[in-house]
């Protein structure tokens, strides 16, 4: 399932709309399956904010890089997040923030969105989701252990 250039910019169409309806401070929020037609389009890297036990034990998508969000970080450990995704990523790359269930990655987009990355967007309902059902692995996305 490639999305074409038409497509991507239909889904980053779908994402800004979610952001305005839900108040959101940065650039828009995108489904697991949206999340993963931008990965494969090359138009959006995933990475992942959750601990690095969540991410080898529970599983991750394959090749997202790993940048643990610091849970309950002062101004230093939100700095120094955001310093270890500049070393990586550029502001005008669009980013896609995945955690267990879309909660600690809203939080990293609106960081990150303050930092001056104008791409950032949540990927709703995380790895796990929130919810029985809901997520990017119930979703039936590709993901391994390790």
């Amino acid at each position: 399932m490639n999305a074409n250039t038409e497509g991507t910019e239909a889904i980053y169409a779908r994402a800004a709309r979610r952001a305005q309806q839900m108040g959101l401070p940065y650039a828009g929020a995108v489904t697991p399956a949206e999340a993963q037609q931008l990965r494969e389009a090359g138009a959006a890297t995933i990475l992942d904010v959750r601990t690095p036990p969540e991410y080898t034990q529970v599983g991750h998508v394959p090749g997202t890089p790993l940048v643990e969000w610091p849970r309950n970080g002062d101004a230093q450990a939100l700095s120094d997040f955001v310093e270890k995704v500049r070393e990586r990523h550029p502001p005008d790359e669009p980013l896609l923030l995945l955690c267990r269930s879309g909660a600690r990655s809203h939080y990293a987009a609106h960081l990150l969105t303050r930092a001056g990355y104008q791409r950032a967007y949540n990927v709703l309902e995380g790895f796990e989701g929130g919810a029985p059902g809901l997520g990017w692995v119930n979703a039936g996305l590709p993901w391994e252990r390790g």
